[in-house]
């Protein structure tokens, strides 16, 4: 198994822009989960011309890395997307996918080996790209009303005990304690959090507010999502704010 951490294979994919980028305009690192039932499915449409769909690097379910774009080509795997003052991620990111099932397919936890050949080939970008952690995101936190991918079982704390993405300091134990209470929320505030850290606040109902506060839940507080502001979400996202600053 340690073999195909090691080693990457290449199935490259048809859907790219033909015009090569500069390498100065990869700032960010978007994660996916395919949502697929298996490997053969997933790469099946990653690989389509008909799907419009693609990725830059591919994790199959036993971690073996496969490059399906090369980095200076435009891959299509962010759609419609912003964080902060950036739209339309595909031209300023790199995309990879993870096999996972999703939510509709069974969602399990992302095994061992592809972690450790996600924290590898997210290392080798962030270095060779010099990518903030601020820009290490899902493609949830790019399209909040759209997409709930790579979801509430992704590792993002491990992640950036690697220094890869970002994490609140704050004491899990002490943050618990928080969890389903409404005392001192001042929602402008939280929304001003969110927006700071990147998040595109346009919504235009209670219900869309929800999906947003959820998505934020699923990245950094996986244990209870509800979409529904509490004392922990608050704080949370006031340390990371803080953290930011």
């Amino acid at each position: 198994m340690q073999k195909n951490v090691e080693k990457m294979t290449f199935n490259y994919s048809p859907n790219f822009d033909l015009k090569k980028r500069d390498k100065n305009k990869i700032k960010y690192i978007i994660y996916h989960y395919t949502g697929m039932k298996n490997d053969k499915l997933a790469i099946k449409k990653l690989t389509s011309p008909s799907s419009n769909v693609s990725c830059h690097y591919y994790i199959n379910a036993y971690g073996k890395i496969i490059q399906m774009v090369p980095d200076l080509y435009v891959a299509w795997h962010a759609g419609k997307s912003n964080w902060g003052n950036h739209k339309s991620l595909n031209r300023n990111s790199i995309g990879i996918e993870i096999s996972n099932p999703g939510n509709e397919h069974g969602y399990r936890k992302f095994s061992s080996n592809q972690i450790k050949s996600l924290i590898k080939i997210s290392k080798i970008l962030i270095k060779k790209y010099s990518i903030d952690k601020n820009k290490i995101l899902g493609h949830s936190d790019i399209a909040p009303l759209r997409k709930i991918d790579p979801g509430e079982k992704f590792p993002w704390k491990l992640l950036s005990k690697k220094k890869i993405g970002i994490w609140h300091n704050m004491n899990s134990k002490k943050l618990k304690s928080f969890r389903g209470k409404k005392t001192n929320l001042d929602l402008d505030k939280f929304l001003i959090y969110l927006k700071n850290l990147g998040y595109h606040m346009e919504y235009s109902s209670l219900y869309e507010l929800r999906k947003i506060v959820k998505i934020f839940q699923m990245r950094f507080r996986p244990e209870m999502i509800d979409g529904k502001l509490d004392t922990e979400c608050y704080k949370i996202a006031k340390s990371l704010y803080n953290l930011k600053k």
